[in-house]
Formats: structure tokens, sequence, C-alpha cells
């Protein structure tokens, strides 16, 4: 007789911890569990009320993260009916880089009274860009010593990324600094509050903390160069000891039975990084496929059969996605954010009344508008730049622009057109790998986006001339995880003893595939042409413009607080 046998999965992401109950060797998705940060994402002020923050903050609060385990698990249980004697595994994916400084206990910073008035002692969210400066000394350093490492992430270290942070971290709170332990990505937290040890896994590694497979961290002479009091960073707040994605962390133990409700000894993977988990999930194991994931941001990942220096990608990382291959990873850090930043400040009331009149929410309403417009009728061009650019430029201060815009311009031109931008921000990433030797044959997408908005998807089609396969799961990286989770388990208690082998049987897509449309792709090639004029022009240093406005207002905000009451 069979029995049927289950694992988890659960997907941090900006706003919310995502959670699926899944059957191993089908895919079949069998409950959904979704829980919403209490604290959200922090840039104004703290969960005290009182400390402000500063521009290009984002913050989050660990205990939101304990609080979806809590919540989520327990509620797959229930809505499925699944025993927890039939749990084999669990699985976690992060947004990367989101870390936070711990004590020798595992203790966040932030949850000690010490430290919990210091917006440094809290989580760092992926889009914390207040460590730009860091990050921009990094990259100046680092190419005057000839740094090696510099080339694999596309000649720039974001300020998204671990170093930069924890170096932000020592120059304004070298007392948080001090008082750490480890500084970990919240992945691995997360993973050592259901195991009881730490354990740094490699994709987070490789591709957020400069760390090589064969060559390790950059080195002591490196760091001593940035910051003499950097010398010793990977001893004393790091580790040398990483662990490869797909194997098992450890177990679940009795204390985080009782928060999770699954039982102790139930096999946990290595964390992983929420972009890169997802590749499984559509069944991509092999080279030339390029997977978006499409939320807030888009992440594209890419598996290749060597190194290559691909200029101003996030990264190529050894077994970084699926063991044998390199994985490349490059990023849009502004595509859903786009929408969400229109829909709050610039579509008039009348809109709003009209969506509600029809029963529909304001972005469909938007989408419908906007569908009816040809490529190019809507007169505009955007950069997709409203939160900097991370690829190909790797650049947090550049800033979006609209161009095209007259009297007659209406909210759903606009909409469109930040479609539009983003869609050409993927192709130049395309251009770039392709440009590299590092081929691009097929397209899929998953996430958000990818799962509600056809009128989006069919553009990009347009813009890339190629076909784009969606994913079948609304939950895809929280899919990935649960095969990882699987995959931890081992064959020997019902799972897999390869992360290939998980795919080939729960991976899953839909049978709809967007085809580009033979009368939009000479327009959209002609825009992209313009798209790609405007991005070299603004930024690559030709017009500063942006920059420039961002540091007057910067002053402008300081003089205004800095003024006598």
């Amino acid at each position: 007789m069979y029995m049927a046998t289950y694992t988890v999965g659960v997907d941090f992401g900006t706003q919310s911890g995502r959670a699926v109950l899944v059957e191993v060797g089908t895919g079949s998705e069998v409950a959904t569990a979704v829980k919403a940060y209490p604290h959200g994402v922090i840039d104004d002020v703290l969960p005290d009320g009182v400390t402000q923050l500063e521009e290009d903050w984002a913050l989050q609060h660990p205990a939101d993260y304990l609080e979806v385990l809590q919540k989520t698990i327990p509620e797959l249980l229930q809505q499925s009916g699944v025993s927890k004697d039939d749990v084999i595994g669990i699985g976690i994916d992060f947004t990367s880089c989101t870390m936070l400084p711990v004590d020798a206990d595992g203790t966040p910073l932030c949850m000690t009274e010490a430290f919990r008035h210091n917006p440094h002692s809290y989580v760092k969210l992926w889009k914390h860009h207040a460590a730009q400066d860091e990050a921009n000394r990094l990259n100046a350093i680092a190419e005057e010593r000839g740094e090696a490492f510099l080339k694999r992430y596309g000649g720039k270290i974001s300020s998204e990324w671990l170093i930069p942070k924890i170096w932000q971290i020592l120059n304004e709170a070298p007392d948080v600094y001090e008082a750490s332990a480890h500084m970990l990505e919240a992945g691995d937290w997360v993973v050592s509050q259901l195991t009881g040890v730490i354990k740094r896994n490699s994709c987070a590694t490789g591709y957020k903390a400069i760390w090589h497979k064969r060559e390790g961290y950059p080195s002591r002479e490196f760091f001593k160069a940035l910051d003499p009091r950097l010398e010793h960073v990977v001893e004393e707040k790091l580790s040398e000891t990483i662990y490869p994605i797909g194997t098992k962390a450890g177990e679940i133990t009795e204390e985080a039975a009782k928060l999770t409700g699954l039982n102790p000894g139930t096999a946990v993977a290595v964390a992983n990084v929420d972009a890169h988990v997802s590749v499984p999930a559509v069944g991509i194991t092999e080279p030339g496929k390029l997977l978006m994931i499409m939320g807030t941001s888009t992440c594209h990942v890419l598996l290749g059969e060597d190194e290559k220096v691909v200029p101003g990608m996030c990264g190529v990382v050894e077994d970084g996605v699926i063991p044998g291959y390199f994985g490349y990873e490059a990023g849009q850090a502004c595509v859903g954010d786009h929408f969400e930043w229109l829909i709050k400040n610039a579509v008039p009331e009348r809109y709003m009344q009209e969506a509600e009149a029809k029963g529909i929410g304001i972005h469909q309403l938007l989408t419908e508008k906007a569908s009816r417009l040809s490529a190019g009728e809507s007169g505009l061009l955007a950069l997709d730049w409203w939160n900097g650019n991370r690829s190909t430029l790797v650049d947090a201060d550049l800033t979006g622009l609209l161009i095209g815009a007259t009297l007659w311009t209406r909210p759903e031109d606009i909409y469109r057109a930040l479609m539009e931008a983003t869609a050409y921000g993927t192709r130049m990433i395309v251009e770039t790998f392709r440009e590299a030797g590092v081929p691009v044959n097929e397209v899929y997408a998953c996430g958000g986006i990818a799962e509600k908005n056809p009128l989006m998807m069919q553009i990009y089609a347009d813009v890339l001339n190629m076909e784009i396969k969606i994913s079948a799961s609304p939950q895809a990286p929280a899919l990935g995880a649960a095969m990882f989770g699987a995959v931890a388990a081992g064959k020997e208690r019902g799972g897999y003893d390869s992360i290939t082998e998980a795919a080939q049987d729960m991976a899953k897509l839909k049978d709809e595939v967007f085809r580009p449309q033979p009368e939009h792709v000479p327009v959209y090639d002609q825009l992209y042409r313009e798209y790609a004029t405007l991005y070299d022009y603004f930024g690559r240093g030709s017009n500063d413009v942006m920059k420039t406005l961002k540091r007057l207002k910067r002053e402008a905000s300081e003089q205004k607080v800095n003024e006598p009451c």
C-alpha cells in the first residue's frame, strides 16, 4: 500500500512568509499558508516609535520570522489533515542579502535591551541601500588592488550585499559590531532556530558575501585595506565552513518542534536564496534556460557550463543553484514596486472610483486600460531605476526617468511604460549574458507578476522576441524550498538523493506559453534602442544629473533637520 510523504517549504519574502505542504513524488501542493510580518518593512521609525531612520534604510524584525513558522506550519497541517508523522523534511528560502548581527547564543541584538533602540542591531533587508558609500569604497579599493574576485561579480559589489552592510555597522555603530558574535544571513539564522546549529549556506555566501568555492573569501590583506578593524572579519564574524545547498543542516529540535508543530528529528535543509531555489521548481536543471523571479523586484538566474566574466552581473557561483553547473545571477531592483509607487502617488480619485464601481482592484483596472494600447502608443519611454539599478550598472544611486509625457498623458500610459521599461531592463541583461558567451536559449518566469499579469508577460515576450514559459505553482520559491527539504531527508526516508531527481517528479509548468506578437516586435526593437541610449547616457557617467539631484535632496533635508526650531 502506497503511503504518501510530505515536505514543507517556507519562503521568507519582503512583506510576508509563505509556506506550502507538498506531496513528495508528485509536487502536489496540498496546503498553503501566508503570514504577513507584523512589523513589515521598517523604513521610517524603529518599533520603539521614537528612533527615526534615514533615507535608503530598510530593516526588519527577526521575531516576525519566528511568528511565520509558528503560525503557518500548524495551519498547513490543520488545512490538509496530514499527520506530522508523514512530514519528512523542511526547507526554507530567503531574500538575500538580508542579514543580522547576533550574540554567541544566536540571539539577535535588536532583541536585547542594550541595543533595541539602535537601528544597526536590526535585520538589514536586501533592499537596504544605506551602505552605498561603503560599497563604493570597497569597489574602488578592490579595483586599485586588482582583486580577481571583482570580475566574478560583474565589476562591482552592491550595497545590498553582506560586506558593505557589515562595514556600515562597524563605521556607524561599532558597539553593535563588537557585541556581535556572528553576522548572519537571515536564512541561516532561521535554520539555526530550527536545528540549534549555525550552518552558512553556499548560495547566499557565494553570491552575497564574496566567497568562492575554491578560493574562499578575499584575503585578510584586502579586508585590512578596507579598514584595519576588518582584517579578521572572517574569523571573528563569519566562518570559513560553508555548507552546500541540497545538504542537510540538521533536524528539528525539541524547542523547534513546539514552535512549528513538526516532529523532533524532521530533516532540515541548509537555507537557500528565494530566487535560486525557484530554478528546480520550474524544472530547470541544465544550462541555457533563464528564470525570471518576478515580484517587487526581479531576479534572473541562469545556469552555465563555464565560469565567464559577465559585466554588471550579481555574480557567478559554482554549484550555486544546481550542483555541477555555474549559476549566474542578475536582477532588477524595482519591478512591482514601480506600480505600487504609481498607485500611491499618481492615480486620480476618479480611477479609484471606477475600479470600485466595476468591483475590481486598481491594478486590474490600469492593466485593462493599458492592454488596449499598442506598442509605442503611449508615447512614453521610461528607465526602470526607481530603486536604483542592480544589473548591469550595479548602482543604487541611479533614479527613475519618464520621457515623452504631455498634457494628454494618462495613468494607463505611464503604467504600460513602466511595464515596458522593466522588459527592456531584462533584455539588457539577456543581451549582456549572450555577449559574454553565456547562452540564453529559453525563458521561464515565476512569482506574483508572472502568475497574475498576462499583459506584462506578453510585453516581455514581445520585447525579448522569445517564448516565455510560466511556473504552474503560485509559490515557486516555497515549492523549491520544499523540494530541497525532500533532498535533505534523503531517499531512505522517502525523499530524494539529489535536487535533479526531485525536479523530475515535482516541478510544474503551466500549459500556457507566451509567444511574441510579430507586429509588436519591430516597434519594441526601436524603443529598446532608444532605451539603451538613455541607459548609457544616464547610467555610465555621461550625465550624472540623477546623482546630483539625489545629493541636493539629501543636503536640503539635512539642512532642514539642523535648522533651529
